[in-house]
């Protein structure tokens, strides 16, 4: 018989949705087994502590012992929405270097988008990404699978090969299912399966129509050197009008896109509604979507309109953090954009109110190459923490339990994880941060192949020290 494995972390501070203590965990086989309430500053007091613990546990190595010296033990973070492209565009990210950015910046669970080339859209190819995935050690994988078949936006069988434990949520994410009776169709055979629906919400042709306005602007950047990818590069010799030309531009094509996530947003919930379906709306970022996901969630309080419809929401650290209509940020290039303060106060108190489930990165890693190109996205897996405990809970009065709940038990809940809190006999992924440490980002330390960030050498508060995947330290 092999013997259990024991990781006593003392000398912490405890935080998650409902705890926030000095105190310190005993991990065996991967689990949280013991939670000690109070001060334990040594590792002769932490077994003197875990003793009556380890007594009950027939067969089991010497503890190891390792001391947080004073920092806060939390759950580690759950993505709901992350882009690691793989297969087919390793020169942007791969498994491995995604990965190793997740523990970084404290995951422990990731869900990953079908953007891929090709497309994720059978679940033979997403067994595969999941089981070399598991193979690393480092993070729990889900491979979303694409609503319509390689996004052609016609074929729905597959969602009826699925099961909700293994492929909890599926995705047209990059995208919108254009045809409304396409969506109604993959979502009654995803209500069946009791499978998220996760929404890209953007009206198609009005993302058409934007385009020629950012293609606009990038010839004026690439004609005077300007950078897409690094949105805090001086460029003095850049004339006025040639900048009000980029700013000008831009700000079109974002308010066409603004309009595209709203109108996407409505009809999806709408669809959803219909059908039965648990819709989750990706990276909202505009105050009319939120009021629409707000209005859809009073329905569902006072008597779901269909048996089965549920309605949750996600936002992104940049949009909580970054306004996005003037420069530099307007040229910070991501889908959908950087929108007004108006917006994103509306998200924060979204998160307030509970309207908002979850916070979710985005991650979205490019080659600068791409960014130049005009590609939309960053890099912001190693980076969110930071950002979320810098923008809401030093600047906007967020506990930390409840930022905890946001970017761990709420997604767990989402994806029936029995992880995210500090809680016996749930699953000791853990990260260990320090809250109140400052640090300046610079891309060039990051995991992930991705450098293009908005955030590039910005002063942010909270810094992961250490991540656990299954008691087992990855970071």
């Amino acid at each position: 018989m092999s013997k259990s494995s024991i990781l006593v972390i003392y000398n912490a501070i405890l935080v998650d949705s409902k705890l926030n203590t000095p105190g310190s965990l005993v991990v065996v086989d991967g689990k949280i087994r013991a939670i000690l309430i109070g001060e334990c500053k040594t590792a002769k007091n932490a077994l003197q502590c875990a003793a009556a613990i380890l007594s009950d546990i027939d067969s089991c190595s010497e503890p190891e012992f390792y001391d947080a010296k004073g920092l806060t033990l939390m759950p580690s973070f759950i993505d709901m929405h992350v882009h690691f492209r793989y297969p087919g565009q390793t020169q942007k990210e791969d498994l491995d270097s995604g990965l190793h950015a997740a523990v970084a910046g404290g995951y422990g669970t990731v869900v990953l988008m079908p953007n891929t080339n090709p497309v994720v859209s059978d679940k033979a190819l997403a067994k595969k990404i999941m089981e070399e995935a598991h193979s690393k050690g480092l993070a729990r994988v889900f491979q979303t699978i694409s609503i319509t078949k390689n996004f052609e936006g016609n074929d729905t069988n597959e969602i009826s090969k699925l099961t909700a434990n293994e492929f909890p949520v599926i995705s047209e994410d990059g995208h919108d299912v254009s045809s409304a009776a396409v969506m109604l169709e993959g979502m009654k055979k995803a209500a069946e399966k009791n499978i998220i629906v996760s929404c890209h919400c953007e009206d198609p042709s009005l993302a058409q129509a934007a385009r020629p306005y950012r293609e606009r602007a990038l010839g004026f950047m690439a004609q005077y050197g300007i950078p897409a990818g690094k949105v805090n590069v001086e460029t003095p010799n850049v004339p006025k009008a040639i900048q009000f030309e980029i700013d000008g531009n831009l700000t079109k094509a974002n308010s066409l896109l603004a309009l595209a996530e709203d109108t996407a947003t409505i009809r999806n919930i709408e669809i959803a509604k219909n059908a039965g379906c648990h819709v989750h709306i990706c990276h909202c970022s505009t105050k009319a979507s939120m009021d629409a996901v707000r209005r859809a969630k009073e329905e569902i309080a006072n008597g779901a309109p269909n048996s089965g419809f549920n309605c949750t929401v996600e936002v992104t650290p940049h949009h909580l953090g970054l306004v996005g209509t003037d420069s530099p940020n307007i040229r910070a290039l991501v889908n959908p954009p950087l929108r007004s303060d108006d917006d994103r106060r509306a998200l924060i108190e979204a998160l307030r109110d509970g309207t908002a489930d979850a916070i979710a990165t985005d991650h979205a890693p490019h080659t600068q190459e791409d960014k130049a190109k005009g590609s939309p996205g960053f890099s912001g897996i190693e980076t969110a923490f930071a950002v979320c405990n810098t923008v809401l809970v030093k600047k906007e009065d967020f506990s930390l339990s409840r930022l905890s709940r946001l970017m761990s038990e709420n997604p767990a809940k989402l994806l029936r994880l029995q992880a995210g809190r500090l809680k016996i006999g749930y699953n000791a992924d853990l990260v260990l941060v320090n809250p109140d440490e400052e640090w300046i980002v610079n891309s060039e330390n990051f995991q992930s192949k991705g450098k293009s960030t908005p955030l590039e050498g910005k002063k942010l508060i909270g810094k992961v020290h250490a991540t656990f995947f299954g008691g087992k330290q990855v970071f």
